[in-house]
């Protein structure tokens, strides 16, 4: 297993293991099977294990696992503080309190502020408190590093970089997604900031896996070096020096002894031009399936009526590349759920957008396709409703 350095000097395993998707039988975690696979990847040394207070039993399971087998201290556990629940700071004290509980433990080593998916959404809990909150919570060394998960655009990142004293962030990043959410130009930010970088979906939920187009799939095939696609989108990520831990959400022996094995020997460097231009052809074939061809380049921003262009159209492909419900996931945290809406419905159609396009994109017509698939009555309805849930 290969180690990166955090924020003090801590070794942390390449590839950590994403704790949302144990295996379930009748509604119950697996835990047996679970305990026997995240056994199998502590042994190859894997040390950092994410989960948060929304996964439906993950924290328990994990708190019973480390239990039984006397390992707390071999691991680092990140978990999730679920801030668009909070209400006051003593719900912020409710809610770590169980969490402790749940994971059988004393204290977290990573604590993240849970899907932050813009600055306003950040003042709210600062005005909460929760900087004190958090500020004792280190002293008393019941938290030891404070960060936050993310969804959104890489401009709304970088200000929620500035915005306090992280320790370490979170984002969704993989070789599709290089110029959406925060993308690359995030991820050299925050590791600019000194921040360590966690990489969460680097396989798209699976869809860099699972139903590739025949193309790609033939690309990988005829490569001479022979790799699973999740081993070449590992490898890219483990490519980059910023990077410092993928998760990956490891729900088989299988899984957890192929990944930890490409684990033991990837470092920065290990990827040249030839591996590069293979994953771009990928991309393509991939990408043939998109509704706009929009790069994510931001050319086109700041829009005056605060459209999230990029965010919108990298939703709206998605909806066609991975599926309705991942596009709609996509839209929905991305730009309906924000504190002051990013929807396509604001555009005016001024055309100031397409003046700076470098691919000479029809923005302001694309705008009105994506708003009729991923926008209309039934999805502005769900979105106020969601609103006033995380307002109240």
């Amino acid at each position: 297993m290969q180690y990166r350095k955090d924020r003090y000097g801590n070794d942390v395993s390449i590839l950590g293991y994403g704790c949302m998707r144990f295996t379930t039988a009748g509604g119950r975690i697996d835990i047996n099977k679970a305990e026997r696979e995240i056994m199998a990847a502590m042994d190859a040394g894997v040390n950092y294990f994410d989960t948060a207070y929304i996964y439906s039993g993950s924290e328990a399971a994990l708190g019973e696992i480390l239990e039984r087998n006397h390992a707390r201290d071999r691991i680092y556990i990140a978990t999730k503080l679920p801030q668009y629940l909070l209400k006051t700071r003593d719900s912020a004290e409710k809610y770590f309190t169980e969490q402790l509980r749940r994971l059988r433990t004393d204290h977290v080593d990573y604590y993240l502020m849970h899907m932050l998916t813009d600055i306003k959404t950040w003042e709210r809990l600062k005005a909460l408190g929760i900087v004190d909150w958090l500020e004792e919570k280190r002293r008393s060394g019941a938290i030891r590093q404070v960060g936050f998960s993310y969804h959104g655009n890489s401009d709304m990142f970088c200000q929620l970089v500035d915005g306090y004293d992280w320790d370490f962030c979170q984002i969704q990043y993989n070789y599709l997604d290089e110029n959406a959410q925060a993308g690359v130009t995030g991820l050299r930010y925050a590791a600019g900031k000194g921040l360590p970088v966690i990489i969460m979906e680097p396989l798209r939920g699976g869809k860099l896996v699972k139903n590739l187009p025949a193309e790609a799939v033939k690309r990988f095939r005829e490569y001479p070096i022979q790799r699973s696609p999740a081993e070449w989108a590992f490898r890219w990520l483990w490519n980059q020096q910023e990077v410092t831990c993928v998760l990956s959400g490891m729900n088989s022996m299988d899984m957890v002894l192929e990944n930890c094995r490409a684990a033991e020997d990837a470092r920065v460097g290990d990827l040249g031009e030839q591996e590069e231009a293979l994953l771009r052809d990928v991309v393509k074939a991939i990408n043939s399936k998109m509704k706009v061809g929009c790069t994510g380049c931001r050319y086109c921003m700041p829009c005056p009526k605060h459209v999230d262009i990029p965010g919108t159209f990298a939703a709206y492909n998605r909806y066609y590349t991975d599926g309705k419900f991942a596009g709609l996931k996509d839209f929905f945290m991305c730009t309906a759920l924000r504190k002051d809406s990013t929807s396509p419905s604001q555009c005016v159609g001024c055309g100031k957008c397409e003046s700076h396009c470098p691919q000479g994109i029809p923005i302001r017509e694309e705008l009105k396709n994506a708003r009729r698939t991923l926008g209309g009555p039934v999805v502005d309805v769900i979105a106020k409703a969601a609103k006033l849930v995380m307002k109240y």
